[in-house]
């Protein structure tokens, strides 16, 4: 998934925001019931060592994953640090539910899960082209959107695990991907339909396309394991006594205050450094479709990358450097967010996966709703995007030296593999 907000500040004072949501299923099943839960203690043992790893039921758990949804309204005269809020709520609830929808669907509600979230998904969507006022969008697109995200994205990730084991890499890379086509393709669909049509039947026809792909999402749902009731209850806070677990999640938290900075203010600060604004509104496509390469080939520097160009991306001018900046951050923050959720099968059992990846995503949250409103104060305060830059590239380098500590405890040693 790329950005839950993207902002824009036009030269008739016009704010933008563009924000996105990537959403998430699994693969095929003959038939999908949710049976008893099977309380369990100790780990589990037998079929949670049996991952396919490849194969076609496999294989479609990701292409279901291939769903991306996109929001975008105007609004005039809003400060930016306003703005910010919209997306911060949206894609932070992208995450915050996780903690309850992670740990139902370790019980089986799976399906429940994904019909309840893209219900939810349409409508509100469709709603948003109705809004008129500030606090409407924010419902709306904010809290309905960002909540309809959540629903879906955390137990779809849970899913991943339940498919993949060797290459659980790989199909995380190739899930995520999705964000990068919806990231490509919606901006600029937008832009050509906004030009021959209003904004309320815009905004009508990309509902009608979500409720299009989340019905292929709905289709293709399954779990390979069947329901687990884990003691310890929804919030097993015990998860955090394990100490590289407690650190790689506060690593994550971090990382999330300042990740997308670069992708909610590059087209609004190449707009002021004497870049087209027609291509200016392009740069979050190419950033997007970078990512794409980044999600599915990872590399080792690429979240060190991402807290590099952050810092260096204010002090940019012209348009070959931004279309530079926006092809080296798409690639290593995409590499980066594709692998996020992988080292936490390694931090416990896969029954438990749910519940894991819902503490851990439900933290990462805060990150998340807390960065882009600093971003947009300190836009605000100094009347630049240089200080924006040094608070969203520290916070991503500090995240990268609290990540490397949890991977140190994690392994007992310096380096090597889990």
């Amino acid at each position: 998934m790329q950005t839950a907000g993207l902002h824009k500040r036009s030269g008739e004072n016009k704010v933008e925001t563009i924000p996105l949501a990537a959403i998430t299923s699994e693969g095929p099943r003959e038939s999908v019931t949710v049976s008893d839960p099977i309380d369990i203690i100790p780990e589990s043992e037998g079929d949670d060592d049996n991952f396919p790893d490849g194969g076609l039921r496999a294989w479609l758990v990701v292409l279901g994953t291939f769903q991306s949804y996109y929001e975008k309204n105007l609004l005039k005269d809003v400060p930016a640090s306003n703005i910010a809020w919209i997306g911060s709520i949206q894609y932070s609830f992208a995450f915050l539910p996780s903690v309850i929808t992670g740990r139902l669907f370790d019980l089986g509600h799976d399906r429940l899960l994904m019909a309840l979230g893209s219900v939810l998904m349409a409508v509100a969507t469709v709603l948003t082209a109705q809004c008129k006022e500030y606090w409407q969008f924010l419902l709306c697109q904010g809290f309905g959107i960002g909540i309809a995200s959540g629903i879906m994205y955390g137990p779809s990730k849970a899913a991943i695990c339940h498919w993949f084991k060797k290459r659980l890499g790989l199909a995380l890379g190739v899930m995520s991907s999705g964000a990068s086509v919806g990231g490509t393709l919606f901006p600029i669909i937008f832009r050509n339909l906004i030009q021959v049509t209003s904004f309320q039947w815009t905004m009508r026809i990309i509902g009608f396309t979500l409720i299009f792909t989340l019905g292929i999402t709905n289709l293709t749902i399954a779990r390979r394991l069947p329901p687990v009731n884990v003691s310890g209850g929804l919030f097993d806070f015990g998860a955090f006594k394990h100490p590289a677990f407690a650190l790689y999640t506060a690593s994550s938290f971090t990382a999330f205050l300042g990740l997308y900075t670069l992708l909610t203010y590059i087209v609004a600060s190449a707009s002021v450094r004497g870049v087209d604004v027609s291509l200016a509104t392009y740069l979050l496509a190419i950033a997007n479709a970078s990512s794409m390469l980044g999600r599915l080939s990872s590399g080792y520097l690429s979240d060190k990358l991402a807290g590099v160009l952050t810092l260096v991306w204010p002090y940019l001018y012209g348009k070959a450097a931004y279309i530079m900046i926006a092809i080296a951050y798409g690639s290593s923050s995409g590499a980066f967010i594709s692998l996020l959720t992988a080292p936490i099968a390694a931090f416990g059992d896969t029954g438990d996966i749910g519940r894991r990846t819902g503490l851990y995503q439900s933290v990462l949250a805060l990150g998340a709703i807390a960065g882009p409103p600093i971003s947009g104060a300190i836009a605000d305060s100094t009347g630049d995007y240089k200080g924006v830059g040094i608070f969203a590239g520290i916070s991503i380098l500090a995240s990268v030296v609290v990540m490397w500590a949890s991977r140190c405890l994690a392994l007992g040693r310096f380096w090597g593999t889990f």
